[in-house]
C-alpha cells in the first residue's frame, strides 16, 4: 500500500497548505474520494488508531510494519504488500494540513448542482453606433451635393455674364493626381512585398490541432504543475523534450475523469466544447492502459503495447539557427513565459512570439548577465575592473558577443 508517493520534485511555487502538499506528493497514488493505486484518504484520521500513528506511518512506514503493528500489517497485506515511500521531511503540521484538505473534499457527482444562466451584463444593451455611422454618411453626401450645386451655379453665372468657361479636367485624368497615386501604389506594393518576404517561415499565432486536447491552463495553471516536471530536459539539454506517456500516467493511473467542467470547461479556439474524460481515455489508448485490470496491456513476451501520440511541434526555428534551452533556462534564468507566453493560461498552446532574428537580438541587448561573481567570465578583465571602480553596474548578452552572427549561425 502506498499512502504517500513522492513525485521526485517539489514545484518551486508550491504553497505550504494541505491542497498543495497533497497535489505535489500524494495525488499520483491517492484520490481523496476513491481507491486508486493507494486507498482513498478522506476520513483517514477516523480509521487509524490515533493521530500519532499517522505521523509515524508517513515518516517511516517500514518501521511501523516492522514493529508488528496489527493495523499497519493488515493495511500492508490488503494492498498486495506494496511498500509505501517514506516522507520523513514532512512536518506534523503539514501532515495535519493534508488530512484536513482530503476531509474537506466533496463528491461533486453526489452534490446538488445549480445552474446559473447569468448572461453578459451588457448583453442586449442598445448599440447606437449605426445611427452615428448613418448620420456621418448623410452629412458627407450632403456636402458632396452642395459642392456640385455650387459648381453648377458658378458655371451658370459665368455663362450669363458671357465669361468664357473652361472645361474642367476630371480628377482621375489630372497629371498631379496620376503621379501621386502612382507613388502611393509603388510604396504600398514595396511595403507588401518586403513585409511578406521578411515574414516567410514565421508562425506567429500558430495553433495546430493535437492528437490529445491537453490544457496547459488546467495542468500548469489550476493544478500548478511545474513546467520542468513534463519538460525535464529544458535546463539540461538543447531541447526541452516532449514528455512520454509514462510521465502522464504517473498521475492519470488514478485520475481517470475530468471533474473540473463546472469551474473550467474545455473549449477549443473555435468554441467547440471538449469532453475532458474522453481525452483521458485517448491517453489510455496510447499508453496501453487497461482501466479494468488497472495494468498495462502486454504481449506474449510481456512488453507493454503502447504507442506515442504524434504531437505537432508548435515552436519551429529555421534549420540554420542554433538554440539551446539549457543555456537560456539554467544560465540565463529566462522564464518560460518570456518566449512561450503565459502557457499557464492557455487551453491550446500557440506561438506567441515571432521568434525572428530581430526579436532574439533585442532580447540579447536587454538581458543582463550574471557577471560580477561569475568566474566563467574572468576573461573579461576590463568589465570586472569597471565593476570594481563603480563605472559599470551591468553587462548584457550583447556586451559578451551575444549578437555576433556565429553565436546562432555556424
Amino acid at each position: 500500500m502506498a499512502l504517500v508517493l513522492v513525485l521526485g520534485f517539489q514545484p518551486a511555487f508550491a504553497q505550504p497548505d494541505g491542497k498543495a502538499i497533497f497535489q505535489a506528493n500524494c495525488a499520483s497514488c491517492h484520490n481523496p474520494l476513491k481507491d486508486a493505486t493507494g486507498p482513498a484518504l478522506k476520513g483517514v484520521d477516523g480509521r487509524v488508531p490515533n493521530k500519532e500513528w499517522i505521523y509515524k506511518w508517513v515518516h517511516n512506514p517500514s518501521g511501523v510494519i516492522a514493529t508488528g503493528d496489527k493495523y499497519a500489517n493488515d493495511l500492508f497485506n490488503k494492498w498486495n504488500k506494496t511498500q509505501m515511500t517514506a516522507f520523513p521531511q514532512l512536518a506534523n503540521e503539514e501532515i495535519d494540513a493534508v488530512v484536513a484538505y482530503v476531509n474537506s473534499v466533496q463528491d461533486k457527482a453526489a452534490a446538488p448542482t445549480g445552474t446559473s444562466n447569468m448572461g453578459d451584463a451588457n448583453a442586449g444593451a442598445d448599440n447606437n453606433s449605426w445611427i452615428y455611422t448613418g448620420i456621418t454618411v448623410l452629412l458627407l453626401l450632403a456636402t458632396w451635393v452642395m459642392w456640385r450645386a455650387n459648381k453648377a451655379l458658378k458655371r451658370a453665372a459665368a455663362e450669363k455674364a458671357a465669361i468664357p468657361v473652361t472645361k474642367e479636367i476630371p480628377w482621375y485624368r489630372n497629371k498631379f493626381t496620376i503621379v501621386l497615386l502612382t507613388i502611393v501604389v509603388i510604396c504600398f506594393a514595396g511595403y507588401w512585398l518586403v513585409n511578406g518576404a521578411v515574414n516567410l517561415g514565421r508562425q506567429t499565432n500558430y495553433m495546430p490541432k493535437q492528437p490529445i486536447f491537453y490544457s496547459h491552463k488546467v495542468h500548469a495553471g489550476i493544478n500548478q504543475i511545474n513546467c520542468l516536471y513534463c519538460h525535464s530536459a529544458a535546463e539540461k539539454s538543447r531541447h526541452a523534450m516532449i514528455p512520454s506517456t509514462n510521465v502522464c500516467m504517473n498521475c492519470h493511473k488514478q485520475i481517470n475523469q475530468y471533474t473540473g467542467a463546472d469551474e473550467h470547461k474545455l473549449v477549443t479556439a473555435e468554441g467547440k466544447e471538449i469532453n475532458g474524460t474522453g481525452e483521458i481515455q485517448k491517453l489510455y489508448k496510447y499508453a496501453g492502459w487497461n482501466t479494468e485490470k488497472k495494468d498495462y496491456n502486454r504481449d506474449a513476451q510481456g512488453n507493454i503495447q503502447a504507442t506515442s501520440p504524434e504531437w505537432v511541434k508548435i515552436h519551429n526555428l529555421p534549420d540554420h539557427v542554433y538554440f539551446n534551452h539549457s543555456q537560456h533556462v539554467a544560465v540565463g534564468k529566462v522564464p518560460c513565459q518570456q518566449c512561450h507566453g503565459n502557457v499557464e493560461e492557455m487551453d491550446e498552446v500557440y506561438q506567441m512570439a515571432p521568434l525572428s532574428m530581430g526579436w532574439c537580438i533585442n532580447c540579447h541587448r536587454q538581458t543582463n548577465v550574471q557577471f560580477a561573481t561569475n568566474n566563467y567570465y574572468q576573461i573579461y578583465e576590463k568589465y570586472h575592473q569597471e565593476f570594481k571602480e563603480g563605472k559599470r553596474d551591468k553587462v548584457t548578452v550583447e556586451d559578451i558577443g551575444g549578437i555576433e552572427c556565429q553565436k546562432c549561425h555556424y
